[in-house]
């Protein structure tokens, strides 16, 4: 603007001036605008939008953000010495793994005289991935209850997911234009049932029973879903369902895989907590999303290799690659991790 006044009056604006400091000043706006413009040309698509513009983008294509989700499992505690009168567990008794990481149970707990432990359903206190640990983890109580000494999860606890990220949701959005569904094609019945809480995969199989049928295969992010969440999904097809074709949701069938794998350690890390770090990798990945995913070992030994403790790695079972199915998912049997042996 300044060299533009020199080239149209021959006269120079001083940096002082009240008229440099007005073309400053409407430069400034004129900046403003431009970085405005920039800014809601990248919101108007999907490609580019974030937080809530994305989220409205994906209104428009009948989905919504998926919300973060407690992890859920049991919490067994046990008395100090067997009582001779019952002992109450409260219900919102917090337990914590060594990493801090807490809990509280939903109902409340009864040791029986005569008896030493009782079961009761827990979930994370926060919701997220980060309540999805391995058995065995939960060994503290943060007030423990009159005559509780322990306790500790005999299970893993899973299910647990983080709010879905702005990429994850905008692979969804533009998958929605990819695949166009129709009410008939297998992108509908995929949309549709990604479109439920708890759904974190899904197949969609279509003949599976002959001419006619379709069956929609769904799992949850722990893994095999709730009769509950099946029975809702065979509901709200069932009143949408093409004429004359016959829809059935199930559960997938599960294959069971034993992993076994030997680390050694990164500069700056210890044996026990490159072993940590790789067994916590192996059991985060086996999660309801890899539905007819197969199990291919170089992926593995990339998962375990990863973590900042791991040094080195070879994966030693599954010997081979393990082919799966559409309609099925793997489920992570016995883990062995030990040290990698270094050659002389």
């Amino acid at each position: 603007m300044l060299e533009t006044f020199r080239t149209e009056t021959g006269s120079e604006a001083a940096g002082t001036s009240d008229l440099a400091v007005r073309l400053y000043a409407v430069a400034a706006q004129v900046h403003a605008l431009y970085a405005q413009s920039e800014w809601v040309v990248r919101q108007c698509f999907p490609q580019n939008a974030q937080g809530e513009y994305l989220d409205r983008h994906a209104q428009l294509r009948g989905l919504e953000r998926r919300e973060a989700a407690c992890a859920q499992g049991t919490i067994t505690f046990q008395a100090g010495s067997t009582p001779a009168a019952p002992l109450t567990v409260p219900a919102g008794t917090v337990c914590m793994t060594a990493g801090l990481v807490r809990f509280e149970t939903l109902e409340e707990g009864i040791i029986p005289a005569g008896s030493q432990s009782v079961t009761v359903s827990a979930q994370a206190l926060e919701a997220g991935s980060g309540g999805n640990v391995a058995a065995g983890t939960i060994r503290t109580m943060a007030v423990a209850p009159v005559g509780v000494s322990g306790c500790t999860n005999q299970n893993a606890f899973a299910g647990g997911a983080d709010r879905e990220t702005d990429e994850a949701l905008r692979e969804r959005v533009l998958e929605t234009y990819r695949r166009m569904p129709n009410g008939a094609n297998a992108a509908y019945y995929e949309q549709e049932a990604m479109a439920f809480d708890g759904v974190a995969a899904v197949s969609v199989l279509p003949r599976a029973r002959g001419v006619g049928t379709v069956d929609v295969v769904v799992s949850a992010p722990g893994g095999t879903p709730e009769e509950d969440l099946l029975q809702a999904l065979e509901d709200h097809f069932e009143a949408r369902r093409e004429i004359a074709v016959d829809v059935q949701v199930r559960a997938p069938q599960t294959q069971v895989v034993n992993v076994a794998a030997a680390v050694s350690p990164a500069e700056g890390h210890t044996q026990d907590e490159a072993e940590d770090a790789a067994q916590e990798a192996v059991e985060r990945w086996f999660d309801g999303t890899r539905l007819g995913r197969s199990v291919l070992r170089a992926e593995l030994c990339g998962r375990i290799f990863s973590q900042e403790a791991v040094g080195n790695c070879a994966v030693t079972a599954p010997a081979a690659d393990v082919i799966l199915d559409a309609d099925e998912l793997p489920a992570l049997g016995s883990i062995t991790i030990s040290a990698l042996e270094v050659a002389s």
